[in-house]
């Protein structure tokens, strides 16, 4: 026991008496607070402790890093932990080995949005966490990531307020997947509020209906511009058309039957096609490979076509379409769908909407058909 004082440690040596073992010296202040000092001549703060029946011993640091009094002070709260039932060392330990945001990433892909989710939405997971999430967050511990770090993040996307609401919702069901594993006791995300979204409400007019027909009927992929006239004529999502399989397809009856796992809403959807759809799958269909299953087969073998994004880019820019997304055909099916009178159930179950409210989005366009009706009786006034 002594009095560990800077003087008495810079006097220590390693021990003469017994070459190549540590000479411990334990403080005559605080129980469990000592030096060590190694065969080597590294002087080393450490306590020691029990944990029930055995016996812990952690390290502070090294002497001259930390001072006698840095590591006294360091040692009572290592030991007042302990007092209420701590281990400090365990903890250390753990703290050591716990994942990381990247780690974690990976594991969210290989565990959840791999096997859970569909090739495209599970691309779109590792495109965010690459980009945006893993930059700023990738060497923090998931344990110890706040809500204010998620708060930085998500207010600097505060822009694209759309893609902050993307990355929002995947760190949340990250996060409560990391409560269910227990790597931490909290969801961070939760209680932190949505950015408000401006639906956007862009659809083709019939000019630019017929810019684009007349820019693919001259393209040289004519693969991948059948993958846009068919996203035209059935207002089918970009994934359900590039995944298709020919045995989907009902000739007979003209119905496409689209696999639950092909859906957004993980449903089997049982849709109606026109006859212009089934003209254009039919010459398709006459053209195809009888050994390959998928309507749009790519270059890979067995594989369907996985992307036509330089394609589209290059039909918009000839057909003079702004910023047209892809997603904007779907809008373009349904908008002169109700334009055309059609009801927005009817629309609704054409674009497999479960909830009225998604289709609720069209309803101002339905403004031409009520005004001719409510102009009937009008004409009717005028008459008597």
């Amino acid at each position: 026991m002594a009095k560990l004082t800077k003087r008495f440690i810079d006097k220590l040596e390693p021990p003469s008496k017994n070459p190549g073992k540590d000479l411990v010296l334990w403080d005559d202040d605080i129980t469990g607070f000592g030096i060590r000092v190694k065969p080597s001549g590294v002087k080393s703060y450490i306590i020691q402790y029990r944990d029930g029946r055995q016996s812990c011993r952690m390290t502070l640091g090294r002497h001259g890093v930390l001072t006698p009094e840095e590591a006294r002070k360091q040692a009572r709260i290592e030991l007042g932990n302990v007092a209420k039932g701590g281990n400090p060392a365990r903890d250390r330990k753990e703290d050591r080995e716990a994942s990381n945001m990247r780690e974690f990433a990976d594991d969210y892909m290989e565990r959840h949005a791999t096997p859970n989710k569909r090739p495209g939405p599970a691309r779109e997971d590792r495109s965010m966490l690459d980009r945006i999430v893993l930059p700023k967050l990738g060497p923090r511990k998931v344990k110890d990531v706040t809500r204010r770090d998620i708060e930085s993040l998500l207010l600097s996307l505060k822009d694209t307020p759309y893609q902050a609401n993307r990355v929002r919702a995947l760190l949340s069901k990250m996060f409560s997947l990391a409560v269910g594993w227990r790597w931490r006791a909290d969801n961070p995300v939760m209680g932190i509020p949505k950015f408000q979204e401006h639906k956007r409400d862009r659809w083709l007019r019939n000019e630019e209906l017929a810019r684009l027909r007349d820019a693919l009927d001259k393209s040289p992929n004519q693969r991948a511009a059948n993958v846009v006239r068919l996203l035209l004529l059935t207002g089918a999502r970009r994934s359900e058309v590039m995944t298709a399989t020919w045995d989907q397809f009902d000739f007979e009856r003209g119905v496409w039957t689209k696999p639950a796992h092909t859906t957004k809403q993980k449903r089997i959807e049982h849709v109606p096609l026109s006859s212009q759809a089934m003209a254009l799958l039919g010459v398709m269909r006459e053209k195809a490979d009888k050994e390959n299953p998928y309507v749009f087969p790519g270059n890979a073998p067995d594989k369907p076509l996985s992307d036509i994004k330089k394609f589209w880019s290059d039909i918009r820019t000839k057909a003079k379409l702004g910023d047209v997304r892809l997603h904007d055909l779907r809008h373009t099916y349904a908008s002169h769908l109700v334009s055309a009178g059609e009801s927005l159930a009817i629309v609704g179950r054409l674009l497999g909407h479960t909830q009225p409210q998604t289709t609720q989005r069209y309803a101002h366009l339905a403004d031409d058909p009520l005004r001719a009706a409510t102009d009937k009786f009008g004409t009717t006034l005028d008459s008597i």
